[in-house]
């Protein structure tokens, strides 16, 4: 499916990159895009569950220079990001997303072989207004 999007690199935003299914195990994981020439990123400052909640947490010097690392591959590459949920919208990747489009990036969510969407982003998320 990533080469149908002419992915060039995946972004784990997994904190604990491990799996119930060995295939997505940081280290399979790692293998089988390395074979498939797509190089493999974990940016372990973008990952979920913080003490806090995840609004708090991206208003971190941690949280931004993750989000910096992202931004600066993507200016570059066609950059995947993955955690752990299928959906967007049930993981912390919507907030990603968000931070993303608020820096000027275009943000493609792939759901399945040719079916994206592209992020609209809140209309007004009051808990990114500092951000």
């Amino acid at each position: 499916m990533l080469a149908a999007y002419r992915i060039e690199a995946v972004v784990d935003v997994r904190r604990y990159p491990t799996s119930r299914h060995k295939h997505f195990k940081q280290e399979n994981l790692k293998a089988s895009l390395n074979q498939c020439s797509i190089d493999y990123h974990h940016v372990t400052e973008l990952g979920g569950y913080r003490k806090g909640g995840y609004t708090k947490y991206m208003k971190t010097g941690e949280f931004g220079m993750g989000l910096d690392y992202v931004e600066t591959l993507a200016r570059s590459k066609r950059v995947a990001i993955m955690c752990a949920e299928r959906l967007f919208s049930s993981c912390h990747r919507r907030f990603i997303a968000d931070a993303l489009k608020l820096h000027g990036l275009t943000v493609i969510h792939i759901i399945d072989p040719g079916l994206c969407s592209e992020h609209k982003g809140r209309k007004r998320n009051k808990k990114l207004d500092d951000f």
